[in-house]
């Protein structure tokens, strides 16, 4: 009977996937375009309707109206600008850094609105409608676009035109452009608070969903284990084993597997499905159902566990790698006279990415992975694994399973399973 090693070294993969079930897909920045465009366009409708108000109040409703759709368009494409800037620069960071992107993105805004403002004010319509004011002094100020006029009793009026923005002294434009982009500010800030919060408010309630959602999986997985645990034929087979060795007369081998099945029942009973696990505690568990399946295929079966060194608190959801291994199991080996090399191995990439990977190795699994009709077999049980995944971690995690290709490195073929998620440890963060 080949033993089980263990050995604290990177896993290299010997192929890549050549048809991939599954797999996972990208956080795409703008995924939620359709809520920063209506925002965009309820604010600035808004805004277009105190426009044509007061544009109907006036006497001169096409000239303002003309006047401000520049002050629309200009603010609505700064306001795209500031939801890709909260979008692309701010991508998967804290609350507080998209506030800060915000902040500074909407002080740009201002800017550059007060910008375009400025240089349009010299082609900007003169409105034509005319305001009347008495002053204490008896005189009558009227305004009609640029120009002011004073009449004065028994003195001829004086007439005044008022300068365009270009025109004024420097520091005189520095001030005017500083106001108004004080006041374009507190716009632009008001949308990024709303856009922020109901970005916050939809990250809450789909971590609620995935919450729920995990929890369903887990309850799943959990009657999956024991429908697992007292199925017939897993327990036909190792009570055969059992027979077998005690008219052997092999007592000794009989005894330790009667151990090691009371170890497998004992930890996957009372295991809470719900919760994270270490990844240590998983394989453990794992190793207790592979004890036993060595015993009914010692010469058929070999299995190495690959873990690299750090990893053995690194968390994932229990009982994730349970239809993994059994897959592995009943389609690998059960189904195939050959001898079969599962091997169970973990790494880490980068700083912040779990990579789990459990192959099957051997002409046999090459055939049967070449001969298994798509869609039957192995994939129901790891949709359920790959479901879970998503659950517990969206899409910062993925899952991808298939043949390895024997023509390019993967010796005699086989069959992979890759699950990738975020690296945590237990008990607090890496």
């Amino acid at each position: 009977m080949d033993a089980i090693t263990s050995r604290p070294t990177r896993l290299t993969r010997s192929a890549r996937l050549s048809q991939p079930a599954d797999h996972g897909r990208s956080t795409r920045a703008l995924a939620d375009w359709p809520l920063a465009t209506k925002s965009i366009l309820a604010f600035w409708l808004v805004y277009g309707a105190t426009v044509v108000a007061r544009a109907l109040l006036s006497g001169d409703a096409v000239g303002v109206i003309q006047n401000r759709s520049v002050t629309i368009l200009s603010g609505l494409l700064l306001t795209f600008g500031i939801y890709l800037a909260i979008a692309l620069i701010g991508r998967r960071r804290a609350i507080r850094t998209k506030v800060g992107i915000a902040i500074a993105a909407s002080i740009l805004a201002a800017l550059a609105q007060s910008a375009v403002l400025m240089l349009s004010d010299s082609r900007a319509h003169q409105p034509q409608d005319e305001f009347r004011l008495q002053a204490r002094e008896g005189v009558v100020i009227i305004t009609k676009g640029d120009q002011v006029r004073i009449e004065r009793h028994a003195a001829e009026p004086l007439i005044f035109t008022l300068p365009k923005i270009a025109q004024l002294p420097r520091r005189d434009i520095v001030r005017v452009a500083a106001d108004a982009s004080v006041v374009w500010l507190f716009f632009f800030a008001a949308w990024s608070a709303f856009y922020l919060a109901a970005q916050a408010q939809n990250e809450a309630a789909a971590a609620r969903q995935r919450i729920a959602e995990a929890e369903s999986a887990a309850r799943t997985a959990q009657v999956r284990a024991l429908r697992y645990q007292v199925n017939p034929h897993f327990l036909f087979n190792t009570l055969n084993s059992l027979s077998s060795l005690v008219l052997a007369s092999r007592n000794a081998e009989a005894e330790a597997m009667i151990l090691k099945l009371s170890a497998f029942f004992r930890s996957s009973l009372t295991l809470n499905p719900t919760a994270d696990v270490s990844l240590a505690d998983e394989i453990a568990l794992q190793q207790h159902y592979l004890d036993i399946e060595t015993v009914r295929f010692p010469k058929r079966l070999r299995v190495e566990i690959d873990i690299a060194p750090g990893l053995e608190h690194a968390q994932l959801p229990a009982l994730l790698l349970q239809p993994v291994v059994e897959n592995a199991i009943k389609y690998g080996v059960s189904a195939t006279r050959e001898k079969v090399l599962l091997t169970i191995a973990a790494l880490r990439e980068g700083e912040d990415r779990l990579t789990i990977t459990v192959t099957n190795r051997g002409e046999g699994t090459a055939r049967l992975a070449r001969a298994a009709p798509a869609g039957q077999g192995t994939g129901v049980g790891l949709a359920n694994v790959c479901a879970r995944l998503k659950a517990r971690f969206g899409d910062a995690a993925s899952c991808r399973f298939g043949p390895l290709g024997e023509g390019n490195g993967g010796g005699e073929g086989g069959y992979e399973v890759t699950m990738t998620m975020p690296f945590e440890q237990v008990g607090g963060p890496a």
